[in-house]
């Protein structure tokens, strides 16, 4: 199977949807928000779709058991968490742990893995598998919201 790039991901309409729902379910700034995740995934046939994971807690989620960057007999294309505090006690972008448990995680080494996405209240980010982050741009613009 082909390579898809982090943006041709973002582009995806399913991908951007689960995204946003991500975000829209992780009630983000206010009392009681809490990160949510998952991962997208390619299906033998070439087809992607997400599958969340369960609801985190205030700054923290638990990613399922992933072995060999697959989720039965599907691909892990990405993975994505959201950063829904917004208040000044909270980073938004990626912190430390975020970025070590992406780099440091040898089932996430996937050829087809591209990634972890942060989506915050400003920007979605992306964690590289070598545990670098770029800004893939702001949240408000990719999920076309006024």
């Amino acid at each position: 199977m082909m390579r898809t790039t982090p943006t041709e991901l973002l582009q995806n309409q399913t991908v951007r949807t689960a995204l946003q729902s991500a975000w829209d379910d992780s009630s983000p700034g206010i009392a009681g928000a809490h990160e949510e995740g998952g991962f997208v995934l390619q299906r033998p046939d070439g087809e992607i779709f997400v599958q969340r994971w369960p609801i985190g807690g205030e700054n923290q989620i638990s990613v399922p058991v992933h072995p060999n960057c697959r989720i039965d007999e599907n691909d892990i294309l990405a993975s994505f968490h959201t950063h829904p505090n917004t208040g000044t006690l909270f980073l938004q972008e990626p912190s430390t742990t975020d970025k070590r448990a992406v780099r440091d995680d040898p089932h996430l080494k996937g050829i087809l893995y591209v990634g972890e996405y942060v989506i915050a209240n400003d920007q979605i980010y992306l964690i590289r598998p070598d545990g670098d982050v770029l800004k893939m741009g702001r949240r408000r613009e990719l999920f076309e919201e006024d």
